[in-house]
């Protein structure tokens, strides 16, 4: 590929999208975010949470979907050649196979502290990202990557997956004795993501065949029932709860109403998904993707007058909570993006500039690292959903996808660069 003589997007020195100069600038920001985020090591074990400049944050407990998710990034690392990441994945593996395991139930932790676990609930969320920590160090070739992925699978098999549901069930106590009568979306979609790589890793049809049906329940379900305005919170039966949370919109897990970033990142899975399935694929999955992409720009784009997405929306699609998260414009560059590759439509390539463009100018904070993780209706950066600069994942995986073209996992992709 060559630049072009005219360069519309030099401002931002990010380049033409599929340019030299635009896959440097992305190996330049992966690398940022890379130096920003090894940081979270703890010599406590697993990764900690990181504030605004880098520093672990001691009042913080160790989480797991920080460490899983630092493991996996890890992972990527070292399969794109960086040596020195192999001692990061390997404090990854370490945390999931002591700090953070259940040594007497099994499973794991979603939070340990100095005193022990934080929180003894065992959820899948958490489990699902142990899933896809595993599936990558297996990839990057860690030699206790495949024992972990096995240990992780006979946890997913014996106590999250519901064959009966084709769904995948949210929390459990820790003796694993009583679960919990809530279901939600949330962990379905990084359950779908785990899944994903765990196939794409080891060849195994049974984590495809489980993707596609919590996909196809969940997409052209749940979604399409509800005009792409996906419900996140369910009861046990899998009945949508629409006014979950009213009361408390703005829970950075469990918000009121739509998650304007999960369209976005259900519609990139459906396409990994997709690409997964090849020529078996139905056609629905493409068509099923441009709508929950086409909903959440409608409902969620500069919908106030202002630049940036909205964090939720009623199912009305009338705004609730107007902040702007950082994972959400890191979603949608990925979502478009993938968009892009699986149609060559260039409106795709058009909103993935722009979307860079608004992340430069606001979310990515040059002087201390990283992504700015929260602002305000008006752009200001802000702590009333989130603290801190703890996750890279979003941000380091939306510098990743454009390396490549259909993907049904970045480790997969990876390991097969």
């Amino acid at each position: 590929m060559t630049d072009e003589p005219h360069d519309p997007r030099a401002a931002t020195g990010a380049g033409r999208p599929g340019t030299r100069t635009h896959r440097a600038w992305l190996a330049r920001e992966r690398e940022r975010l890379w130096v920003f985020g090894h940081r979270s090591v703890s010599p406590d074990g697993g990764f900690g949470w990181l504030d605004d400049t880098g520093k672990i944050m001691a009042d913080r407990p160790i989480e797991a979907w920080i460490t899983c998710r630092m493991t996996h990034v890890a992972a990527l690392e070292l399969l794109g050649g960086r040596a020195e990441a192999w001692q990061v994945l390997d404090h990854g593996v370490h945390a999931l196979e002591s700090t953070l395991r259940d040594p007497d139930h099994g499973g794991w932790y979603a939070a340990v502290g100095p005193q022990g676990p934080v929180t003894t609930d065992k959820r899948a969320y958490e489990h699902a990202f142990v899933l896809l920590a595993a599936a990558s160090a297996q990839a990057a070739g860690h030699a206790r990557g495949s024992a972990l992925l096995d240990q992780a699978s006979e946890i997913f098999d014996s106590h999250f997956w519901r064959e009966d549901e084709g769904m995948v069930a949210e929390v459990w106590s820790r003796d694993w004795s009583t679960l919990d009568d809530y279901r939600g979306l949330n962990a379905n979609m990084h359950a779908v993501e785990a899944m994903l790589a765990a196939h794409d890793v080891t060849g195994e049809a049974l984590w495809l065949d489980r993707a596609t049906r919590v996909v196809e329940r969940t997409v052209r379900g749940f979604a399409r029932a509800h005009e792409w305005l996906l419900p996140e919170h369910f009861t046990s039966g899998w009945r949508p709860v629409l006014d979950f949370n009213q009361d408390q919109p703005a829970d950075p897990f469990r918000p009121y109403g739509a998650t304007v970033g999960h369209l976005l990142e259900w519609s990139r899975l459906t396409l990994h998904l997709r690409t997964a399935l090849g020529t078996a694929a139905p056609a629905w999955l493409l068509g099923d993707a441009r709508s929950l992409f086409d909903t959440a720009v409608r409902v969620g784009w500069a919908v106030d007058g202002v630049e940036g997405f909205v964090y939720t929306t009623d199912f009305t699609g009338q705004p609730v909570v107007r902040t702007r998260l950082h994972w959400v414009v890191a979603e949608a560059i990925a979502a478009a993006w993938a968009l892009w590759a699986a149609t060559g439509d260039d409106r795709y390539l058009e909103w993935y500039s722009l979307w860079w463009e608004h992340a430069e100018a606001h979310f990515i904070d040059r002087e201390r690292g990283s992504w700015r993780h929260a602002l305000d209706q008006q752009l200001r950066p802000t702590t009333t959903l989130w603290q801190g600069k703890p996750d890279i994942y979003h941000a380091y995986q939306a510098a990743l996808l454009p390396v490549f073209g259909e993907i049904t996992s970045f480790a997969g992709a990876m390991s097969r660069r």
